[in-house]
């Protein structure tokens, strides 16, 4: 496929994937909360679904990196990730004397409605940065390509957010953008960031109590008290713009990146056996 052709066809997808992201936003206008949580289910699994019919009809093959055998346990492993890695950052600060716990939020609705939106988020992202641009350069270009261009890319799409500097989009770029692409390559499926990403947000902001990516998470378990260097507490962006992250997402990745099979640049995307 001549290159002009192939960055056509890259840039329309994306468009369609954020198309799918944008929609399924329509959930949020919803009043009742049950109601709510079970729209935004319906719509991710729509999201996928429609992923799926667009890689068949763009790509005339099956999706291979949404394989409904590897949802649960791959998904659920990349939530044990993502909260694990809240978890690590939390105590690092706590050791360090910048996070303590005020006390405990009481709003379960509000926490639940988070939840369910950041699984609309992560479907979302990884749709457009792992399914579409990090695998269509990686097929392309090769691993090392994708990942660094979509992580960047990642991380910059982020700039425009509420308290964002440069820093801070490096940060994620590093720290998510490594970490999302590495996991996606090594598992072959969309499962496994997506969990990393759904609970990192999470973890994050409704039960650590920071910003996410400089916007207010909403309800939160844990009402912290977070006082230190910006560089190390991520200031009013949220734990994300902290060096502590970045090392930690940094070490993720490369823990990812040095179990790709060597071969997997040449021969196409070598998933890990679940």
């Amino acid at each position: 496929m001549p290159y002009w052709k192939w960055a056509l066809l890259l840039a329309a997808s994306l468009v369609l994937a954020a198309l799918l992201y944008g929609l399924s936003s329509v959930t949020s206008l919803i009043d009742i909360h049950w109601l709510r949580w079970v729209a935004t289910v319906v719509a991710a699994a729509a999201m996928i679904l429609l992923y799926g019919v667009f890689v068949k009809w763009f790509e005339k093959e099956p999706a291979k990196d949404i394989p409904l055998g590897k949802c649960a346990a791959h998904t659920g492993r990349g939530m044990l990730i993502g909260l694990g890695y809240f978890i690590v950052i939390v105590a690092i600060m706590m050791a360090l004397g910048y996070y303590s716990v005020k006390g405990f939020g009481k709003d379960v609705t509000g926490i639940l409605d988070a939840f369910f939106m950041f699984l609309i988020v992560a479907i979302g992202e990884e749709v457009m940065f792992r399914g579409v641009l990090f695998r269509w350069i990686d097929e392309r270009f090769g691993f090392a390509a994708a990942l660094i261009v979509s992580a960047l890319v990642f991380g910059f799409v982020h700039i425009a957010n509420p308290g964002a500097t440069w820093w801070s989009s490096i940060a994620i770029a590093v720290e998510a953008g490594l970490l999302l692409g590495a996991a996606y390559k090594y598992s072959g499926t969309l499962w496994l960031p997506i969990g990393i990403h759904w609970a990192w947000n999470f973890s994050q902001g409704n039960i650590f109590g920071f910003e996410v990516s400089g916007g207010d998470a909403g309800a939160t378990l844990i009402i912290p008290y977070v006082d230190g260097p910006e560089l190390l507490t991520g200031g009013d962006f949220g734990a994300e713009a902290s060096i502590i992250a970045v090392v930690l997402g940094a070490a993720l990745a490369a823990w990812f990146i040095i179990r790709v099979r060597p071969s997997s640049n040449e021969e196409g995307r070598k998933p890990e056996e679940a």
